[in-house]
């Protein structure tokens, strides 16, 4: 497979893993290494990250670590010869990307934001990402298309896009597509994995504001209509939707985010919609860690190319503190998640005979880490104050991989944990009580305590959280009733 290096606090936690939870136990000899670190790339000239984008076109697994965009503080900083671009959008495109699944990391034993699975798609060409634009002032503004092959000067075959008269002293005029003839294979992709996790699917756009977007919907609608629409009522998945796939607003998505803490459900959306849902998502269960992100492209042969990462960056503030020789605890679950993913598919599309022990290996890989966190010795995210520093988590994982029967015992107490202790939400971190505004939470709490008996009954809770705005719903089939 593929694997591309990255920086700061990621790649240093990522050697960590290579070094003990991977070699002693995998050869890795046919793995194909690219550094994509700023340095790297600037040293040459960026043919590291085109020779990369031209491996993940000939292998089709990759994994990939969190990279740094650098900007021009950094190019300062670095001594760049320029502010290099997204790998991420260069991989994208050389990939022919289709779409970006992120989805919920599941942890028995342990509450997250989530009860069960969400799973997610963003549409992962187009829109505002690779916008062209400019700032201009008053006069007219014309958007011409022209017919491949048809040259500019022949206006008899263009095609008028829009024409408006700017009355503004400065304005930013901003030009961008978002490709259709992809969102089928995206269809496909998402209804097969609500499918297999028995999840609902939901489509996400703001068509009834932008009526450019009707497009993405009626594909998606069309694919699900004619190949899975009696798969998903045989399997009793759409019973709150009224038997068919349901569209959300973008703005009603974003609050049922909030609201569907049961899980079970998936949605797919545009590029932008997507990524900034996505977020809201790893916000609510937890953090960006606790999420998967994948991206699914297109061969020229018509085979699936798969990248794996983690959905954060590079973690710079930790990587501030090790470099001062602080302790840190880096939960690196989602770039696990993503070795793993990366690992798996690559031992299926290249029909290694070691395939099977190559997924119960990553398997059991994954079941040490969920253990070490739900017998309270994961990081400090999650385990509180008394969690494990990076390198003591990394290190617990690698005793129980060797088959430390000390550490196999310590974790496998997980098993026999009661249903008060399985069902416990994690400590909240040391610096969230760092940030809090006490007086604000006071001004907040008499808010809410309406006669002032310094106590919060139900019904003073429930006028709260509707003057708040933040309530479940009832759902109506027919669409909400009118006040």
């Amino acid at each position: 497979m593929v694997y591309i290096k990255g920086e700061e606090m990621t790649r240093y936690t990522m050697q960590l893993i290579l070094d003990k939870w991977i070699e002693p136990h995998m050869d890795t000899s046919s793995w194909e290494y690219y550094d994509l670190c700023c340095k790297s790339r600037d040293s040459s000239e960026d043919q590291v990250l085109r020779d990369a984008v031209e491996a993940g076109k000939r292998i089709k697994a990759i994994f990939k670590e969190p990279t740094v965009t650098p900007t021009e503080v950094q190019k300062q900083e670095l001594g760049l010869k320029q502010t290099w671009g997204s790998p991420n959008g260069a991989m994208r495109r050389g990939w022919n990307g289709i779409t970006i699944s992120r989805d919920t990391i599941m942890i028995e034993g342990m509450e997250l934001g989530y009860k069960k699975p969400v799973l997610f798609e963003r549409h992962a060409v187009g829109g505002e990402y690779s916008a062209g634009y400019a700032t201009v002032g008053k006069g007219e503004l014309r958007t011409m298309f022209y017919p491949k092959g048809v040259k500019t000067e022949d206006v008899s075959h263009a095609k008028m896009v829009d024409v408006r008269q700017l009355h503004d002293e400065a304005s930013a005029v901003v030009t961008y597509d978002n490709p259709l003839d992809n969102v089928v294979d995206l269809a496909h992709h998402f209804f097969s994995r609500c499918l297999k996790a028995r999840v609902t699917p939901y489509v996400v756009t703001k068509k009834t504001v932008f009526k450019w977007q009707e497009g993405f919907w009626t594909r998606m609608k069309e694919t699900f209509d004619e190949h899975y629409r009696e798969r998903f009522r045989e399997a009793e998945l759409l019973e709150n939707t009224g038997g068919e796939l349901r569209h959300l607003i973008s703005d009603a998505a974003t609050m049922q985010l909030i609201r569907w803490t049961e899980g079970g459900f998936g949605m797919a959306a545009h590029n932008y919609d997507g990524d900034m849902l996505t977020d809201e998502l790893a916000q609510i269960h937890r953090s960006p860690g606790f999420i998967t992100s994948n991206l699914i492209g297109k061969a020229p042969d018509g085979s699936i190319i798969k990248e794996f990462e983690a959905s954060h960056g590079t973690v710079s503030d930790m990587w501030l503190d090790h470099l001062d020789k602080e302790e840190t605890s880096l939960n690196p679950l989602g770039l696990v998640e993503a070795l793993i993913g990366a690992m798996q598919h690559a031992a299926a599309i290249t029909e290694v005979p070691e395939e099977s022990a190559i997924v119960d290996f990553t398997t059991k890989m994954r079941k040490f880490i969920h253990r070490a966190f739900a017998v309270g010795k994961g990081t400090r995210d999650i385990s509180g104050p008394e969690g494990l520093t990076t390198e003591d988590f990394v290190d617990l994982v690698a005793k129980a991989l060797a088959g430390d029967q000390a550490t196999l015992d310590l974790l496998a107490a997980d098993a026999n944990l009661g249903d008060e202790k399985r069902s416990r939400r994690p400590p909240i971190p040391t610096s969230s009580f760092e940030l809090l505004n006490k007086d604000e939470m006071r001004r907040f709490f008499d808010s809410l305590d309406l006669n002032n008996d310094e106590k919060i009954d139900y019904d003073e809770f429930e006028k709260g959280m509707l003057r708040l705005g933040v309530f479940p719903k009832k759902y109506f089939p027919e669409g909400p009733p009118k006040f």
